[in-house]
């Protein structure tokens, strides 16, 4: 396996941004075909992720990345199965690209649901910089690695405990976003959160399933600064667990709130079901603090204008689904792991 310098790495990584940013014709082929194999994937959706991916592979934010761990080029040379997930386009390439940096070889494990487009993206990167052809390997089962990351639900993980409990390992359960709104956002922050909450269809665990409110907070603004997201509804699958989770509420006399495309329910569980959102109200910002660090387990990030006191990620209204370099899931820094196997 070839061994790149730092400089190397950051040329060919870089280079592959630019190719995500601006696709060539065979990526663009994929982009636009991949809903006929997972209709999640419109081609609007995996767009969006496929660059949102290059806009973060630039040079300043690779120089910054990378030149946090000194030691990296005396480290690899180690087997790292990959356990990928496939809930929104190329949500496992940043796990990919980590074991690439630190020198050792990709066992991956695709998700069915993506594995087209992440194949297709490491043959670009090939193409840049073809030392890393011998640096990954796609397969059906994990066998003979050294560490491992796997990402999956509450309930995968366990298995994952199980049977990869003797190495060094990642793994990662569901986890859900939330914000926090204070009732004086302006109807374009409240705007933009509609990326936050409708970006993938709400899949990601970087997508806002739910919203803590003031007591007395009104939705109808709210609600008027999302109705520009009002065409989700023409998904067939997204409509259809509107119309589910809808009809549930109404035979159930469950009080809700509902714009004909999203529907709110004051819940104090975490994880929302497609098509709604959970909310919450708070006395104060004392009782937002307690709340977010008694729930920090579960939380991937937190959208919101507030400063606060907590071990989750922090990010402004619109920016959940453009998560940095060093924006690690779950905050567990996966280039200090690899680095010291």
């Amino acid at each position: 396996m070839s061994k790149l310098k730092k400089d190397q790495i950051i040329r060919a990584f870089k280079a592959l941004g630019q190719q995500l940013t601006s696709p060539d014709e065979a990526l663009s082929a994929l982009i636009n075909t991949e809903f006929h194999h997972n209709a999640w994937f419109t081609p609007e959706n995996t767009l969006g992720a496929v660059t949102a991916i290059g806009q973060s592979l630039n040079e300043a934010d690779l120089n910054t990345w990378l030149n946090k761990y000194p030691d990296l080029e005396s480290g690899g040379g180690k087997t790292v199965g990959l356990i990928l997930a496939g809930n929104i386009p190329l949500v496992g390439v940043h796990d990919v690209l980590c074991v690439l940096a630190s020198g050792n070889q990709a066992l991956i494990k695709a998700s069915t649901q993506d594995a087209r487009l992440i194949k297709q993206v490491l043959k670009t990167l090939v193409d840049i910089e073809p030392a890393f052809a011998d640096s990954f390997i796609f397969v059906d089962r994990l066998v003979n690695f050294d560490a491992v990351i796997a990402t999956g639900s509450n309930n995968s993980s366990r298995y994952f405990e199980y049977y990869f409990g003797k190495v060094p390992n990642i793994i990662r359960k569901n986890r859900n976003s939330v914000a926090i709104l204070t009732g004086n956002e302006t109807a374009e922050q409240l705007n933009n959160l509609g990326n936050d909450i409708f970006d993938h269809f709400g899949l990601g665990c970087r997508n806002v399933s739910k919203l803590l409110v003031p007591e007395g907070y009104n939705f109808n603004f709210f609600f008027e600064s999302i109705e520009s997201y009002q065409p989700i509804a023409n998904h067939h699958k997204y409509n259809n667990n509107y119309d589910y989770n809808k009809s549930i509420y109404l035979v159930n006399g469950d009080k809700h709130l509902d714009n004909g495309f999203l529907l709110l329910k004051e819940d104090k569980r975490m994880a929302s079901p497609l098509a709604v959102l959970f909310f919450e109200y708070y006395k104060d910002d004392q009782a937002v603090n307690d709340l977010l660090l008694a729930e920090s387990e579960n939380i991937q990030c937190i959208v919101s204008q507030i400063k606060m006191n907590v071990p989750n990620q922090v990010v402004t209204f619109g920016q959940s689904q453009h998560p940095a370099l060093w924006d690690y899931a779950d905050g567990i820094d996966t280039m200090d792991f690899l680095s010291n196997l």
